[in-house]
C-alpha cells in the first residue's frame, strides 16, 4: 500500500518574512502518523497550535494566513506547496515570529532542507481525497473575472493562464501545464519565484505588506523589464509560481487531491475559496487508498524518481 511520509530527523533554518520584514527561526520536526502538518508558534507566552487547514486561513491579500483567534501564522503556501510535491503527509513546524521566511522566494529551500532532514515512510496507510464532480469557484466580470476550479482526474495535474498586462511578463508563457505523471515538481515547479512591482511597493507597505521583499527573495520588475541581474530561472516563471502557490492552498485541504486544477489569474483567496468549496460538497469527493503502487497513479509514485 501507499504509505504515509514524515521527515527522519529535525532541521533549522532562519530567514525573514516576506510581508513583515520579521526575522525568524523555523524548525521542521517529524510527526506521527495522521498528524497532518501543524504549525506552532513558539514565541508566545503560551504556544499556539495551527493545524493547516482550508477553514483556518484568514486572510489572503498577497499569502495564505492561518489565523487562531488574533493569532497567526502568515505565508505557508511555498513550504506547504514543498510538502505536497515531496508527499509529505505529517510534519510540525516551530516559528519564532509570525511569519514563515521567504527564503529565495521559491519553494526550493524547503525542498532542500526536507530531503536533508530525509523522508520517512511511515507504518500508515495514505489517504488521496479523489475529486468525482467538478467544483468551480469565479469572481469578477467580463475581461476582469477570475476563476478556478477542480475536475475528475486520474492523477494531479494542473493548468494555469496569468494576465498581467507588462511588457516582462507578457514576454514569457501566459500559460502552463503540468501533470505529475510525467513532470517533475522538484524540476519544473519548486523553484519558480514570487515577484512584484516596484510601483506597488510603497502601497503594500503601507498596508503591512511586502517589508522583508528585496531581489533576493523576489523577481521585482519596474514599469518595463525584470530588475533582478540573474533573470529568470524558467522561460515560464511567473506562470510556475502561480502553480506553485496553487498547489500550496490546495493541499490546505488537507490529503493529496486526486484531481485536475484548472485556473484562470486564480490567487490565494480564490483558492481557498475551491477548496472550502469542494470540502463542503461531500458528494463531489470521496476518500481513497492504494494498495499498491501498482494500483496508484504515476503522479503519486513518481515523486522520488522523478526529483
Amino acid at each position: 500500500m501507499l504509505r504515509q511520509r514524515t521527515i527522519q530527523k529535525s532541521i533549522s533554518t532562519k530567514g525573514v518574512g516576506l510581508h513583515s520584514g520579521l526575522r525568524v527561526e523555523i524548525t521542521l520536526r517529524p510527526a506521527q502518523p495522521n498528524t497532518g502538518i501543524v504549525f506552532h508558534r513558539i514565541d508566545l507566552p503560551e504556544v499556539v497550535d495551527f493545524p493547516a487547514q482550508a477553514s483556518r486561513v484568514g486572510d489572503t491579500r498577497m499569502a495564505s494566513v492561518l489565523q487562531q483567534g488574533n493569532v497567526r501564522v502568515s505565508t505557508v503556501e511555498h513550504l506547504m506547496s514543498a510538502l505536497a510535491g515531496l508527499g509529505i503527509d505529517n510534519l510540525h513546524v516551530d516559528l519564532t515570529a509570525e511569519e514563515v521566511p521567504i527564503m529565495d522566494g521559491s519553494a526550493g529551500t524547503f525542498v532542500y532542507l526536507l530531503r536533508s532532514a530525509g523522508l520517512q515512510e511511515q507504518d500508515a496507510v495514505k489517504q488521496f481525497l479523489r475529486v468525482l464532480k467538478t467544483v468551480e469557484v469565479r469572481e469578477g466580470e467580463g475581461k476582469d473575472q477570475k476563476w478556478a476550479r477542480l475536475e475528475p482526474y486520474d492523477g494531479f495535474a494542473l493548468s494555469f493562464a496569468i494576465d498581467f498586462r507588462h511588457p516582462a511578463i507578457d514576454s514569457t508563457a501566459n500559460f502552463a501545464e503540468i501533470d505529475f505523471a510525467t513532470d517533475s515538481y522538484v524540476k519544473t515547479i519548486a523553484r519558480a519565484r514570487t515577484f512584484g512591482f516596484v510601483n506597488e511597493v510603497e502601497a503594500l507597505r503601507a498596508a503591512g505588506l511586502a517589508r522583508g521583499g528585496s531581489l533576493d527573495n523576489a523577481i521585482v520588475m519596474d514599469e518595463f523589464r525584470v530588475l533582478n541581474s540573474d533573470g529568470l530561472r524558467y522561460d515560464d516563471e511567473f506562470v510556475k509560481h502561480k502553480i506553485l502557490d496553487a498547489i500550496g492552498d490546495l493541499y490546505l485541504i488537507g490529503k493529496p487531491l486526486v484531481a485536475r486544477y484548472v485556473a484562470c489569474k486564480s490567487g490565494h483567496s480564490l483558492n481557498n475559496q475551491l477548496a472550502r468549496a469542494l470540502l463542503a460538497q461531500e458528494d463531489a469527493w470521496e476518500l481513497i487508498t492504494y494498495e499498491s503502487s501498482a494500483a496508484a497513479p504515476k503522479a503519486f509514485t513518481n515523486e522520488w524518481k522523478l526529483a
